[in-house]
């Protein structure tokens, strides 16, 4: 397997290429479902929504796209709808605002290797206001770049701690609750962990990577109560 570095700069290149210029579906990066690396192919067989509970289906049913990420997701049926949920909450109904979730998530994915994750949050990163400065900084783990504010860096520098150190130093937090409220500052804690769970789940399965879906996931996704 090639460098994680190496082919997560390569697959978000691919990505922003194909979107500008809409390449040909035969490029080695692409697969029926989305985008890959070469010759890799899920660990883990996809869930069998026919075959699922009841709750399963009808979640299913009303997504615009059955994205891979659902369909293994859906394996583990009894917390396939709840989870569904949580993530819609923290997309949609959040006090943070969506471009600091967005950087959020991004640095989540990129601190936590997950490529699925980065590459279907991109285009969601720049509809809600992410620069493309900005990500490439998040890509380089530059996270003192120019191209953030100075709330952001801070915002950055805890979602770090939390991810690597589990445990965020105090003067950070105390730093962040001058700026933010406690509420935001624990849906930012709660935005790395779900977002490591992903990461979890897609790399470990090793799931092939959905074509970008953008802000209609969001729009689905609110929808779940």
């Amino acid at each position: 397997m090639r460098p994680f570095r190496a082919s997560f700069r390569h697959d978000s290149a691919a990505i922003r290429h194909r979107d500008r210029c809409r390449i040909a579906t035969s490029s080695s990066m692409l697969t029926p479902t989305g985008i890959a690396e070469e010759g890799t192919m899920a660990l883990l067989p996809y869930a069998d929504i026919a075959a699922a509970p009841e709750e399963v289906r009808h979640a299913m049913a009303r997504l615009p796209r059955k994205l891979n990420i659902f369909r293994m997701w859906a394996n583990a049926g009894t917390s396939f709808v709840p989870g569904l949920r949580l993530g819609g909450a923290i997309l949609a109904r959040q006090k943070l605002k969506p471009i600091l979730r967005e950087l959020v998530i991004l640095l989540t994915a990129r601190l936590q290797g997950g490529k699925y994750e980065w590459a279907q949050h991109l285009a969601i990163a720049e509809d809600a206001g992410c620069s493309k400065s900005q990500i490439a900084a998040l890509e380089a783990l530059q996270l003192d770049d120019g191209s953030f504010s100075a709330k952001e860096k801070l915002l950055l520098r805890f979602a770090r701690e939390v991810i690597e150190n589990v445990r965020a130093e105090e003067q950070t937090v105390r730093e962040m609750a001058a700026q933010f409220s406690a509420q935001e500052i624990v849906e930012v804690i709660i935005t790395c962990g779900f977002h490591m769970m992903l990461a979890r789940l897609t790399e470990t399965t090793r799931m092939e990577i959905d074509a970008p879906m953008g802000t209609p996931l969001i729009e689905e996704l609110s929808r779940l109560r």
